[in-house]
């Protein structure tokens, strides 16, 4: 599949603003961690509160651990998330003069924090564009389209931003993100409406064509 072409009909269909609410650089990456393996629509249910009792990064350090993993109970994962997170925010806060850092090589030494969530956190939060974040959508979608054979997300990233624009990295896994909830599921290809399916070496619409 051409890019120029898969680009155009992905960014003609679905948004590429995320959908994680924030009002802070720390609250765009402690929604970040805590979105593994869960919707980003229960981590906004979750924040609405969460920001409410801790507006700080002080907060977040200083927050008593069983208390703030009861807090975020709701989510899976939530005993390691909630670790994670007291501990990236006292680092950010004696590390890093308590302002998130801006770049891969800095946010991949906070708790938690890996080039997934890195990569989101620079798009939403910096503009900035230093690789394509890879997750279960990303990996099942671009082996589907034919943008790689890997199964390990790194090479599956390193694939990608060979064959897409670096303007394009940031936002490319949204676009994919969308594209999976949306037409190409994990349980269901649902093909016979999907705009790419002619085009998409993973398609069943021959299947459709020939009912």
């Amino acid at each position: 599949m051409k890019i120029p072409y898969l680009l155009k009909e992905l960014h003609s269909h679905y948004d590429t603003m995320t959908q994680l609410r924030f009002s802070s650089l720390h609250e765009l990456l402690f929604s970040v961690i805590m979105s593994a393996q869960t919707t980003d629509a229960q981590v906004n249910k979750l924040t609405k509160k969460l920001y409410e009792k801790y507006k700080t990064l002080e907060d977040f350090a200083n927050a008593n651990i069983n208390e703030l993993q009861k807090d975020i109970s709701s989510i899976g994962i939530f005993r390691n998330k909630a670790k994670n997170i007291k501990a990236s925010a006292n680092k950010i806060i004696k590390e890093f003069n308590s302002e998130v850092p801006g770049t891969m090589v800095e946010l991949l030494t906070l708790p938690g924090v890996g080039r997934k969530t890195a990569n989101v956190v620079l798009a939403y939060g910096f503009g900035r564009s230093e690789g394509v974040a890879v997750d279960t959508h990303v990996k099942r979608i671009a082996n589907r389209l034919g943008l790689t054979k890997q199964s390990n997300p790194n090479k599956i990233e390193q694939d990608l931003m060979k064959l897409l624009p670096k303007k394009e990295w940031a936002f490319f896994t949204h676009l994919l993100i969308e594209h999976g909830r949306a037409l190409c599921t994990a349980r269901n290809k649902n093909c016979k409406d999907c705009f790419l399916s002619e085009d998409c070496p993973g398609s069943k619409v021959n299947y459709y064509f020939s009912v």
